[in-house]
């Protein structure tokens, strides 16, 4: 037990009525007691820690580069980010799915000695400090991969930076989206010549497709009407679905799919009397009557064959006071993307887009003009979603740049700097 133990088992204790709400699983897991196979006979192994659902999305590249040449063990802390990954890599020669444990020294502990990594990637900013100070007590380089630190988080660490800074500057490597992450990292305490830009992995997960296995299906079930134009509003907020309910214009249909499910009654109430939940059609067994318009997505895992039907896509929690969404997955698949201005936790990804044409971001107040402009304008509609696909595949190629370096560092290579 060390200073940093006694200081979180208080905060444990203080904050177990949260746990026991959220009722979360695998406890034996959290504290370390994971079973992982040895790797292959004369393979070194990669830890990725990622700690939810967007983070094991975006190594969707990346793990197939790996596993060629290491042995790969994903771990994710979330529930969902555990499921995620075991959906996309637990049946993939070369890879294992495992639960990251809490941050006490002993269970840390524990999870290092059944992984044997030789080399761990943190994706984003998974910097733990038991977790990082027992990797380089045992000698395993540690990095920080597709690293991103919002303006919000970076204040929030710069009040701690004294401790902070010694932690971040232990890592090997910071592998960042962009210059301005680059710089938040440098201030908060990374060593300049540690720091490098390789982009965003997210732009490599993207697949660009113009069918979607399902969505007709979807359509037929909900009762959309293919021949009339469909708005598509994924992960929406707080007063999105209000704001998105006026902005459509009429005659057009508009499909919901609120980010939290505990907002699933909220978004239908604020709809209308006619609006429909897929649940509830699913558990009818028929689709919503003729003529309806108003749709809730109250499902997880449908949103991509929805984005597959519309004609034009809204990107949520960017008209309140929430940070953005992730709009890449919609325009990979060819649609018209609006985005509203709230983007901050995707702020290059959303700059990157918009500056090259390939997507539209607004006020509210613009909102229906907007959707009423490009549902008018089938010329308009292609090229904007053409520019975008063009944006997408030029930003591609953070994942081979990863790998690259984690091999590197796993075989006790030089990385160049």
């Amino acid at each position: 037990m060390n200073a940093l133990d006694l200081l979180y088992i208080p905060l444990a204790l203080a904050t177990s009525p949260w746990w026991a709400f959220k009722r979360r699983a695998g406890w034996r897991e959290r504290f370390g007691r994971v079973e992982v196979s040895p790797a292959a006979a004369g393979r070194r192994r990669v830890l990725l820690q990622a700690v939810s659902v967007g983070e094991v999305a975006a190594l969707r590249h990346l793990v197939p580069l790996l596993t060629p040449r290491v042995d790969v063990v994903v771990s994710a802390t979330t529930d969902t980010g555990l499921a995620r990954a075991t959906q996309l890599y637990g049946s993939m020669t070369g890879v294992q799915v495992v639960r990251y444990p809490l941050d006490f020294s002993w269970a840390v502990a524990r999870f290092l000695d059944a992984v044997r990594p030789d080399a761990v990637g943190l994706v984003e900013l998974e910097v733990w400090p038991n977790f990082v100070g027992a990797c380089k007590r045992r000698g395993l380089p540690v990095c920080i991969i597709n690293g991103r630190l919002s303006e919000r988080s970076a204040r929030g660490y710069a009040r701690i930076r004294g401790f902070f800074a010694k932690v971040l500057g232990t890592l090997d490597r910071v592998a960042v989206q962009d210059e301005s992450y680059a710089a938040r990292f440098k201030a908060l305490g990374v060593p300049a010549e540690r720091c490098e830009i390789t982009g965003s992995m997210k732009w490599d997960a993207a697949s660009i497709e113009d069918r979607v296995e399902g969505a007709d299906a979807l359509a037929a079930e909900l009762g959309i009407d293919l021949a009339k134009p469909l708005v598509v509003a994924g992960s929406t907020g707080p007063g999105e679905e209000a704001l998105l309910h006026r902005a459509c214009p009429q005659g057009v249909q508009l499909v919901c799919a609120p980010r939290k499910p505990e907002r699933f009654d909220e978004a239908t109430a604020v709809l209308g009397q006619g609006a429909v939940r897929r649940t509830v059609l699913k558990a009818r067994g028929r689709a919503a009557p003729a003529g309806t318009e108003r749709f809730v997505l109250d499902t997880i895992g449908e949103l991509r064959r929805a984005y597959a039907l519309a004609t034009v896509v809204v990107v949520g929690r960017s008209f309140g006071a929430q940070y953005g969404s992730d709009p890449i997955e919609p325009v990979a698949l060819g649609k018209p993307v609006v985005i509203g201005p709230a983007v901050s936790d995707f702020a290059a990804i959303v700059a990157a887009l918009r500056d090259g044409g390939g997507l539209v971001q607004v006020e509210g107040e613009r909102l229906g003009t907007t959707l009423a402009s490009l549902l008018a304008d089938d010329a308009a509609r292609t090229g904007l979603a053409s520019r975008g696909r063009a944006v997408i595949c030029a930003m591609q190629g953070a994942s081979g740049r990863h790998a690259a370096m984690l091999t590197t560092l796993a075989t006790g290579g030089r990385v160049e700097r």
